[in-house]
């Protein structure tokens, strides 16, 4: 049986932090990590350089209601430090599965990860080893999924996937309003102007600025990430105007 041919050599793929606790609703459930690492793991014997920046919410979040009261550079830099766990956890899930995997901090930290260095992670990408960024971009007030399109830009991927809950880009909720608007394809501007939470506004304005696609879809249908992967009609895509 021959190996399908990707239809990206190296992508971005960002994952919540609430993905790796499902049901529970905080911290890392360890059946869910271990189904994700699986699947992602499927993806990598394909042949793809495969990155990954994962948020931090199961744990806190600098913007959350648990925030309200902190400094928001304080509660931000909380927030990096449970990305970092979160990366832990899914290099020990993909390991177990055989896959090597180096884990990246934006924040130093020499005795459970490396420090992020452009060359280092590209050089291991190009080893087949998959790479995790952690703690966001290093900086409070911005999102983990401008860390995502800034870390895309810098190794060089074809595309960033982002895996959500819901089954791509809606201008409504789709888990609160039953008629929703799915949108396949829509542009940057759009996204911006019918201010459409796909990704903060940075995020969007720095994939728009560098042409950086944007495959948004559902994650918890199993295979969707070896589906986006192979170029399969998943989810939305966010590209420019045509």
């Amino acid at each position: 049986m021959t190996t399908p041919t990707p239809a990206f050599k190296r992508v971005l793929l960002k994952i919540s932090g609430e993905a790796l606790a499902a049901n529970q609703g905080f911290g890392v459930e360890s059946a869910r990590i271990h189904e994700i690492a699986a699947e992602l793991s499927d993806v990598h014997k394909l042949g793809v350089q495969l990155a990954i920046v994962v948020g931090g919410g199961n744990f806190f979040r600098g913007v959350a209601e648990q925030a309200k009261d902190m400094d928001r550079v304080s509660a931000d830099h909380m927030g990096m430090l449970a990305t970092v766990i979160n990366a832990l956890a899914l290099q020990d899930a993909l390991e177990k599965q055989g896959v090597y995997t180096r884990v990246q901090s934006a924040i130093e930290m020499k005795q459970v990860a490396e420090p992020f260095i452009r060359r280092g992670a590209i050089r291991h990408l190009e080893k087949a080893r998959v790479v995790i960024f952690a703690a966001g971009t290093g900086n409070p007030y911005f999102s983990t999924d401008t860390a995502a399109a800034l870390r895309a830009m810098e190794i060089k991927a074809d595309v960033i996937l982002k895996a959500t809950r819901v089954d791509g880009i809606y201008d409504a909720d789709p888990e609160k309003v039953s008629d929703a608007k799915f949108f396949a394809e829509i542009s940057y501007r759009e996204v911006l102007h019918k201010n459409l939470k796909v990704m903060d506004a940075t995020a969007i304005s720095l994939c728009m600025d560098n042409g950086m696609p944007i495959k948004i879809f559902n994650m918890h249908k199993p295979g969707n990430i070896r589906r986006a992967v192979l170029g399969e009609s998943v989810g939305s895509t966010v590209m420019p105007a045509s």
